[in-house]
């Protein structure tokens, strides 16, 4: 039997991107595209704070076709429903009926998820949820993946490792109390390279600034060469 079509919610972080990888190498589904929401007043991927330029590089180094979900800012609940709503049906009418994401072990996120694509007809697929997520990390940069801290919450963790990459020496250097995929919201990231990508997208990470609360990192792509 053919796995099932399906789209990834895709972040522009890490979990996502692996969650992408291991629905595809394990078979689970046939991947046909990539959902975000972004921020329509800053043109950024919504939370993680990424350029929509940058997301569109990852796009491109997927091969995949993408919907952007426009978020105004700030949003409610209802309008980010609305709109999710529509999008899905879009989703819906290439004959598409399941969704990946990348969630690990929050189980409220998870019943949200669920719910909302029960009423809507859809399925959803976690290929990366409860697995241990120290394991995780290490399997991530093993594999490959690249990526770097551009959402630092300094409530959870210093705003010191906003910019960092995510690898062997950032792990070790994570408090005891943070989750080493930082899933209970310590930090965001962005990929740039991997298993995932046709070809590594060149980044630097340029300013570092305090909004909202959160320490932002702007990873900033590199002309094409």
């Amino acid at each position: 039997m053919n796995p099932p079509r399906a789209f990834v919610s895709w972040s522009s972080g890490k979990d996502s991107a692996f969650a992408l990888y291991t629905a595809r190498r394990t078979g689970l589904a046939d991947i046909v595209g990539v959902l975000t929401t972004t921020n329509e007043v800053a043109n950024r991927v919504a939370m993680h704070g990424v350029r929509n330029e940058l997301l569109d590089r990852q796009v491109a180094a997927l091969g995949l076709p993408s919907i952007k979900v426009p978020l105004p800012y700030p949003c409610s609940n209802e309008v980010y429903e609305q709109r999710m709503a529509i999008a899905v049906e879009e989703i819906k009418a290439q004959g598409v009926r399941h969704m990946v994401f990348g969630d690990l072990f929050l189980e409220d996120i998870r019943a949200y998820r669920e719910a909302k694509l029960v009423a809507a007809d859809m399925i959803g697929l976690f290929p990366l949820w409860r697995r241990n997520t120290r394991s995780l990390a290490h399997h991530m940069i093993e594999s490959g993946v690249i990526a770097h801290l551009v959402c630092v919450d300094p409530k959870k963790l210093d705003r010191s490792f906003a910019g960092r990459c995510f690898d062997e020496d950032l792990l070790a250097a994570l408090p005891a109390d943070c989750d080493p995929c930082g899933e209970n919201g310590e930090f965001h990231t962005v990929v740039s390279a991997g298993p995932m990508f046709s070809a590594p997208i060149p980044i630097s990470i340029g300013r570092v600034v305090e909004r909202d609360g959160f320490v932002f990192a702007d990873a900033v792509p590199e002309p094409p060469r």
